[in-house]
């Protein structure tokens, strides 16, 4: 139970950011800020939708909008980065899952470039490139896991139940590899924009 409230809160916590970043892009909509909020706002809201992949789109649209206005944005480009890994995992297409882990690639060398000692923008670029070989191994464990269920079952009216099974766990999965990549992008963001000094 506390778990899903926690969940709610943070749903809505990123509702309520999206929310706000829209507004104020419909009073300028080249704010590089409130574009880089909005994107990163659909991100964390991604990971509670069933099909979230309309919904990264939208979020890398913004993103690169936020880019075209200010292209030297390390934070904006790591966002993005974020974004195109979220898209590979979620395409069925491998070839297309391969130019999205490439696109993150580039944003996160590109974030790297402009700020060399970020441990964050270091360790995501790193991790890229095991992104297709992850994605891989949950493509064969959900074969895998489906074939078997197939097998054990001599009952063919419960089909739809594995079905949901599977979709469960590909979510399942998905929802905590999108969970660390907000985590990391909240994180980052955070240390992108520290407080101002108190004033004396």
């Amino acid at each position: 139970m506390d778990s899903q409230l926690r969940d709610l809160d943070r749903f809505v916590l990123f509702e309520q950011e999206r929310q706000s970043a829209e507004l104020a892009c419909a009073a300028n909509p080249r704010d590089v800020d409130n574009l880089t909020k909005w994107g990163s706002a659909l991100l964390n809201l991604s990971a509670f939708q069933k099909n979230p992949e309309d919904m990264v789109k939208e979020a890398i649209s913004k993103l690169e909008q936020a880019l075209e206005a200010d292209p030297g944005r390390h934070a904006t480009l790591f966002l993005l980065g974020n974004a195109y890994i979220q898209q590979g995992f979620f395409t069925p297409n491998e070839q297309v899952a391969l130019v999205c882990f490439e696109k993150a690639t580039q944003c996160y060398e590109q974030a790297v470039e402009l700020e060399p000692g970020n441990e964050m923008y270091l360790m995501s670029l790193d991790t890229v490139s095991k992104a297709p070989e992850l994605r891989r191994e949950i493509q064969i464990h959900m074969a895998n896991q489906q074939a078997s269920q197939e097998t054990t079952s001599p009952v063919r009216k419960k089909a739809p139940k594995k079905k949901k099974k599977e979709s469960d766990l590909k979510y399942d999965i998905l929802g905590w590899v999108i969970l660390g990549i907000g985590i990391v992008a909240w994180i980052g963001m955070a240390k992108s924009h520290p407080p101002p000094p108190p004033q004396r």
